[in-house]
């Protein structure tokens, strides 16, 4: 009996040792650039979800109890450490979430966000609470449809109303990524549900996609969404005077892009994650091969390189754009990003500040590219919360 207790205590102690080495390589990723696409995928789990993922560490780490051997010791260790490093991007989010009402009211002005019965808004930018159960998104109706032609092949997008009809509604156009050859309007749909149950429309919209439609096709989509939201405005809820852009990614650079060249008073402001914004630097200061081929992906959107194509990347870089009377921007960018660089939203901030125009740059410093995947996470609510606000400035009501 005595050799079996001791050969089950054994295991037992492996098992938590092998708990806590297995918790502490998953809070590596938290400190690490990601080399590749798998290992950038890994590390949005490991720092958007890394407070879940402190929870076995901390269980290893208490398993262990009060024993003096060095397997318990080695056990103690490794799950403390991993737990606190899993837990880094929930502290420096909260870090940075206490300055982030102020950098908002100064830069767009101190405006209360939309809000509706069932659906609050925001209460901070970042709520522990809401990281463990999940943000509640509220009521909203959604429904497809067609907003172009082209090739007879339909354009459609999905437009995301409040639950109950009311006087027109701001609208946002949302632009998804996939560097300009994939993805389409179901991409990340929990922002589009909870603004439209606070009042909003939101249009998420397809566009055309490499390799059969290089620029400026998609640019082209952009505005015809556009144009058939402006002119369906009263069959569709939608106030045609008070639009907004958000993209993510490649549909940044569509969103910015359009916003800035447009000259449509209606554009009210724009919002862009991760976005390029100077082609010819994203060309020459390209991703990593194992993440990404981005000099390949440019070249196949702009039909070259800059040398042989120069006046198309300079009219596809919203940086070649912004001056003054830019509409206000917002700025969301994740200093960890190693598919789109952090110096593309750096540099267009500069530009826009040296213009004079309304902006904010939003770092995250611990974030990679797509960290707002998780809308529950920190970067989620973090951007949530300055995304309602800087709407709300922008498309006030009356």
């Amino acid at each position: 009996m005595h050799t079996r207790s001791s050969r089950r205590a054994w295991a037992r102690t492996l098992a938590q040792l092998a708990l806590s080495a297995a918790s502490a390589l998953a809070a590596a990723l938290v400190l690490i650039e990601p080399p590749s696409w798998p290992a950038m995928v890994a590390k949005i789990l490991a720092t958007e979800w890394g407070h879940l993922l402190a929870l076995p560490a901390i269980a290893a780490a208490l398993l262990a109890g009060r024993r003096r051997d060095r397997l318990a010791a080695a056990t103690r260790g490794l799950g403390a450490a991993a737990a606190l490093v899993s837990l880094l991007t929930l502290a420096r989010a909260a870090w940075l979430g206490r300055r982030l009402p102020a950098r908002l009211a100064a830069a767009f002005g101190d405006i209360a966000p939309r809000s509706a019965p069932g659906a609050p808004a925001r209460p901070a930018p970042l709520v522990l609470a809401d990281a463990l159960r999940g943000v509640r998104l509220g009521p909203a109706r959604k429904r497809r449809l067609a907003y172009a032609a082209r090739g007879g092949r339909a354009l459609e997008l999905d437009l995301y109303q409040p639950p109950a009809a009311a006087a027109p509604a701001p609208c946002l156009v949302v632009i998804h990524g996939g560097s300009w050859q994939g993805g389409d309007s179901s991409q990340t749909p929990e922002l589009n549900t909870y603004l439209a149950a606070r009042g909003y429309a939101v249009a998420a919209i397809n566009y055309r996609l490499l390799p059969d439609h290089p620029f400026p096709a998609a640019r082209d989509d952009v505005l015809a969404a556009l144009a058939y939201l402006k002119a369906n405005a009263a069959e569709l809820g939608v106030d045609p005077r008070r639009l907004a852009l958000l993209g993510r990614s490649a549909g940044g650079q569509l969103a910015l892009l359009v916003a800035y060249t447009a000259a449509d008073p209606a554009i009210r402001g724009v919002v862009a994650f991760y976005a390029p914004t100077d082609l010819v630097r994203g060309y020459h200061n390209p991703a990593p091969m194992r993440v990404i081929d981005s000099v390949g992906i440019i070249e196949r959107y702009l039909g070259g390189s800059p040398d042989s194509a120069a006046a198309i990347y300079a009219a596809a870089a919203p940086i070649s754009h912004a001056g003054p009377g830019c509409p206000p921007t917002l700025l969301i960018h994740g200093g960890h990003d190693n598919l789109v660089a952090p110096e593309q939203s750096e540099l267009l901030a500069r530009r826009l500040a040296a213009a004079g125009c309304p902006h904010l740059y939003l770092d995250l410093p611990w974030a990679t590219h797509g960290a707002d995947v998780n809308f529950s996470g920190p970067t989620g609510q973090i951007c949530t919360y300055a995304i309602e606000r800087f709407l709300a400035s922008v498309t006030p009501d009356g």
